[in-house]
This record gives C-alpha cells, sequence and structure tokens, in this order.
C-alpha cells in the first residue's frame, strides 16, 4: 500500500483532527503530497509545525462555502500541479428530534455534509479525471439507516451516498474510482461537535469512547480500500449488522435502532 500513495496527491477535507487528522498521519510517512482544509487556523497551524519537512499544504476553509473550497482546491492544484485523490472527510454531526430543532440546523448540516462534497469533488473532478484518480465520500451508517435524533445528519448522508453512487456511474468509463466509507461508531470529535436544536455543540458524548475504533485503525481501513479502489467500506461488525438487517428485516431494524437510541424514553444524545 505505501509505494501505491508515493509522491500522489491527496486532498483530505477536514483534516485537523479525528479521522482526517489521522489518514494525514498515515500518508505523509507513505510520501504522499497532502492538502488539508479547516475552519481552525490554530489546528491547521499545528498541523503545519509537526510536518514542517515535508509536503502539506493547508488553508483555513469552510466546505460549506463554495468560494472558500475554490480557493482552496485552485490553491492545492496551483502548489502541486493537479490532484489525485480527493477524500470529502469534512462533517459535522446533530443531535436533536424534529419536533425540537431548528430547521436551520438541518440546513446547516446538509450545507457541510453533502454541499461541501459537492463542491470539492466538482472543483477537482478534471484534476482527478486527467490522472484518473479516486474520489472518497467519509459516510456513515446512517446514509444506510436514518437514525432518531440525526435526520439532519442521516439526510445527508443518504444524499453523499446516492450522489456519489451517480458520479461513479457517470465516471465508470473514464478511469474514476468513487467510493464511500462508512466507518460505524469511531473514537471521533465529530459526537463532540454535534450541534444540539439550536445549533450549538453538543460539547460531550455519552458513548464509551474506549469501545470504539480508533481513528488510526479506521484511517488504514480507509487507504486500503483507497489503494484496492474498492467501491465501498463499511465498518465494525455492529455497522455491517445495521445494514444487513435494514436491509432485509426493515421492522426488526425500527425497533433495534429505537431501543439502541432510547434510553428510558429520552433520546441517548
Amino acid at each position: 500500500m505505501n509505494d501505491f500513495f508515493k509522491d500522489k496527491v491527496v486532498v483530505v477535507t477536514g483534516g485537523s483532527e479525528g479521522i482526517g487528522k489521522a489518514l494525514i498521519d498515515a500518508l505523509i510517512p507513505m510520501g504522499a503530497k497532502v492538502a488539508t482544509c479547516g475552519r481552525n487556523q490554530d489546528k491547521l497551524y499545528n498541523l503545519q509545525i509537526q510536518y514542517s519537512n515535508h509536503l502539506l499544504h493547508t488553508m483555513v476553509a469552510d466546505v460549506s462555502q463554495y468560494s472558500e473550497c475554490q480557493n482552496f482546491i485552485n490553491s492545492t492544484i496551483d502548489t502541486f500541479g493537479g490532484i489525485d485523490i480527493l477524500i470529502n472527510n469534512a462533517g459535522v454531526s446533530m443531535r436533536a428530534l424534529l419536533k425540537d430543532v431548528d430547521v436551520d440546523v438541518i440546513k446547516k448540516v446538509m450545507d457541510i455534509n453533502f454541499f461541501g462534497t459537492v463542491y470539492c469533488t466538482k472543483l477537482s473532478l478534471n484534476s482527478i479525471l486527467e490522472r484518473k484518480g479516486t474520489i472518497v465520500g467519509i459516510s456513515s451508517i446512517a446514509g444506510y439507516r436514518g437514525l432518531p435524533g440525526r435526520s439532519g445528519y442521516s439526510a445527508s448522508k443518504f444524499a453523499v451516498n446516492g450522489w456519489l453512487e451517480a458520479v461513479r456511474t457517470e465516471v465508470m468509463d473514464d478511469g474514476v474510482n468513487v467510493m464511500w466509507v462508512c466507518p460505524g461508531f469511531t473514537k471521533s470529535n465529530i459526537r463532540n461537535a454535534a450541534l444540539n436544536s439550536k445549533g450549538k455543540t453538543q460539547g460531550e458524548s455519552p458513548l464509551r469512547e474506549a469501545s470504539l475504533m480508533s481513528p488510526e485503525k479506521c484511517a488504514r481501513h480507509i487507504l486500503n480500500a483507497v489503494a484496492k479502489r474498492k467501491r465501498t467500506l463499511i465498518l465494525t461488525v455492529r455497522g455491517k449488522q445495521t445494514v444487513f438487517i435494514n436491509k432485509f428485516f426493515p421492522s426488526l431494524a425500527d425497533k433495534l435502532v429505537k431501543k439502541f437510541f432510547f434510553k428510558n424514553k429520552e433520546l441517548m444524545k
């Protein structure tokens, strides 16, 4: 796998922490030229300090804004000459029942998770077509099964999966691989940064982090799948079980998902 990424230009959106940071930590030792963006300038600065002697391009950018995606992608192409692999990793979650949530929260989740993927993919597409590269969407089990209290998040990930499937079909004769990854529960800041009903960050997670897959392990699985040019990747046993049960036994899935996410008749946030 190491040789596959050597000298390739890899764009990872949202690379300052979590899975995105783990991807960068894995890619740079393999000789990849990496570009990443994020909204936190301090975290990006720390990343630059960590890899000061390596080929790393960073830019502060909010992927929900087309103009900022344009600046980031264009600057990456200007810096490295093109793009081989795009990993659409930037994302945000939410924790609120529909009856409680402001509609603007759902829109914000869609703007970041779905339109951020659309913008960066569209802007990178010509370069990826030229290099017969790879487009990756970091999706979720919530893109296969709607989850209570996460309706906007589920909608955004269903949209990502369907959109990438359409794009995959469009470019399948051009030598470009399109894949989407569903990590399942992973140790990540996405739950702590999840938006509540008013669009404020949740700040804590009820899940036992020690029992979750590490970002580093998740990143290794993702990069291995990219190197093998897979179509989809569903991680964790629970994730695979959820997709299987939802496909073949949807009524049972309804009951199991409700039982898992509601404790004492209250949503597990």
